[in-house]
């Protein structure tokens, strides 16, 4: 049991990563990772409302949908569920953080409608997994999201400094830069 929650951690966050590898999320991806602490706290955001969603998704699925036999209704609830987390992230960082509140700006609302963390939900029925496996595999999942973030703001802030071909300026570096960074986490596949 332990080892294949290790599988899923390492797999879901580093080998399958949501955004390098499987190319969902990438509103967010691209326009939060200006800075390291915007993309960093975008990640903490999306790691509790995905691992938060796959928790509660898992259980309505497993414990509502299928017993009633209307496991048809799973996307709409999910999306419910995930708009009703995100709704909470955002009146606690406005209370609380104001200033990353006021820096994350119209992609904290975005999380409604990324659709990693949609993904994440319907990957666990798909495969599925149970309320704790499908956890494990939403957190890693938004691990791997938060560490692909954060390098591409790492990045992108020191590209700033560099001198670059006016027509490579702007989104086309960081499209260039992010496909890079997706053949680099294909030399992940090779861990499992």
């Amino acid at each position: 049991m332990i080892k294949d929650l290790l599988v899923i951690l390492v797999a879901s966050s580093l080998v399958n990563n949501v955004v390098l590898s499987q190319f969902l999320g990438l509103c967010p991806f691209l326009g939060v990772s200006k800075k390291t602490n915007t993309a960093a706290g975008m990640g903490v955001a999306v790691i509790f409302v995905i691992t938060l969603a796959s928790a509660v998704a898992g259980a309505i699925y497993q414990y509502l949908l299928v017993p009633l036999d209307i496991t048809y209704l799973q996307t709409i609830v999910f999306i419910l569920v995930i708009a009703a987390l995100v709704q909470f992230v955002e009146m606690f960082l406005k209370k609380y953080m104001q200033s990353l509140y006021q820096a994350l700006g119209v992609y904290l609302p975005l999380i409604t409608t990324n659709c990693a963390v949609l993904g994440v939900a319907l990957t666990n029925v798909q495969k599925n997994y149970g309320i704790l496996t499908g956890v494990v595999n939403g957190f890693a999942t938004a691990v791997g999201f938060t560490v692909s973030i954060v390098i591409l703001a790492g990045i992108r802030e020191k590209m700033a400094y560099n001198d670059i071909p006016e027509s490579f300026r702007g989104m086309p570096i960081v499209l260039v830069t992010a496909g890079l960074m997706a053949i680099a986490f294909c030399g992940f596949s090779g861990l499992l």
